[in-house]
C-alpha cells in the first residue's frame, strides 16, 4: 500500500507557477528522499500534503484517504517536522513532550513510557537540560521525537539536516533510520549525499515537475549516468592519462596514497573503459584502482538542472 500518493498537483502564487503537475508515490515502510534545489517547491508540496495549502489542481491521498485543505483528518496519521522547529526553551525534553502528548490526546498511562521510548529512538534519553541550551542538531532530534510521539503512520521532515555540521547531520540521519522501524519517512532536502546514505527511494523536483523517481537501485542503474574512476599512483601516470584521454576530469579533494588526484570520466561507455585499461597495460602505468561506477544522484541532479 502507498503511504502517500501525489497526483498531478499544481500550485501558483500570483504569476509564479511553483508546481506544474507534481506526481509521485511513497510506498509504506519506505524512507523517501524528496530532492530539489532551494526554491524548487519542496516545502510547497509538503504543505499541500499537510492540508496547509490548497492546490490549484490535482489530488493527494494519505493511506488512501483524500487530503482536504484546512482541517483534514489525514493529519491524524501524519507527524511533521518543519525546517526550523520552535520550542519552549524553559522546558526540558520530557516536559515539552508531555505537553505535546497531552495536546495530541495520547492517553495518560501511555504517555510516560512513550516519551522514554521516543527519546531513546532519537538519542536524547539521557538529556536533562533545558531546551534553550540545545544545539541545532539536538533541537532537530527533539523535533523528530515530537513528530513521532503520537505514533503517526507517516513522518514528514522538511530539510531536517540543513544548516547542520557533519556530526549533527549524522545524528539526524541515524534518527530517521531508527524512525523507519515504526513509520514511513519522507524528508525533503538539497543535500544529495544524505539521500544516498539512508533512503531506499527518491524523487527529484525541478521547475515544478518531478524529473526523476524510483528506488535508489533504479536511479543508480541509469545508463546515461555511468562513469569510471582511476586513481593513479604517481604523477607520471596522472599526466599520461590526462594527455591520452581529454574526457578525464580531476576529482578535487580525492587523492591516492601519494597525493596524486583521482580521475573520472562521466557518461562513460564500455569502450571508453576498455581503452583506458589498454593504455594502462600498454604503458605499464602505476595505478591504485580503476573501477566502473554507477550513476550518482549528484550526476543526475546536475544533468537535470543544466539541461
Amino acid at each position: 500500500m502507498n503511504a502517500l500518493e501525489v497526483n498531478a498537483v499544481a500550485k501558483r502564487f500570483g504569476n509564479k507557477e511553483v508546481l506544474r503537475g507534481v506526481s509521485f508515490q511513497v510506498p509504506e515502510h519506505s524512507l523517501f528522499g524528496f530532492i530539489g534545489q532551494n526554491g524548487a517547491g519542496k516545502t510547497t508540496t509538503m504543505k499541500a500534503v499537510l492540508g496547509l495549502l490548497q492546490p490549484d489542481a490535482g489530488d493527494i491521498r494519505v493511506f488512501g484517504e483524500p487530503v482536504t485543505y484546512g482541517n483534514t483528518k489525514t493529519n491524524r496519521m501524519v507527524g511533521y517536522l518543519p525546517d526550523v522547529p520552535e520550542f519552549y526553551g524553559y522546558m526540558t525534553t520530557r516536559e515539552y513532550l508531555r505537553l505535546c502528548g497531552e495536546i495530541a490526546g495520547v492517553p495518560g498511562k501511555e504517555l510516560g513510557p512513550r516519551i522514554e521510548e521516543i527519546l531513546k529512538t532519537v538519542g536524547l534519553e539521557s538529556e536533562r537540560h533545558r531546551i534553550k541550551g540545545f544545539s541545532r542538531g539536538m533541537k532537530q532530534r527533539l523535533g523528530i521525537a515530537q513528530a513521532l510521539l503520537h505514533r503517526p503512520k507517516l513522518l514528514i521532515c522538511d530539510e531536517p539536516t540543513s544548516a547542520l555540521d557533519p556530526v549533527g547531520r549524522k545524528e539526524i540521519l541515524d534518527a530517521l533510520l531508527a524512525a523507519k522501524k515504526e513509520t514511513t519517512v519522507i524528508f525533503s532536502t538539497h543535500i544529495l549525499s544524505d539521500v544516498e546514505r539512508v533512503c531506499d527511494r527518491a524523487a527529484m523536483l525541478h521547475n515544478g515537475v518531478v524529473t526523476l523517481d524510483g528506488t535508489m537501485e533504479e536511479l543508480h542503474s541509469r545508463k546515461n549516468g555511468e562513469r569510471f574512476r582511476v586513481v593513479p599512483k604517481n604523477q607520471e601516470a596522472y599526466n599520461v592519462l590526462c594527455e591520452s584521454f581529454p574526457a578525464f576530469e580531476t576529482m578535487l579533494g580525492e587523492v591516492g596514497e601519494q597525493g596524486v588526484p583521482a580521475l573520472m570520466i562521466r557518461h562513460a561507455s564500455e569502450e571508453d573503459f576498455f581503452a583506458v585499461l589498454a593504455c594502462i597495460a600498454e604503458r605499464k602505468l602505476a595505478v591504485e584502482k580503476a573501477e566502473w561506477l554507477g550513476a550518482t544522484l549528484e550526476d543526475m541532479f546536475l544533468e537535470v538542472v543544466r539541461s
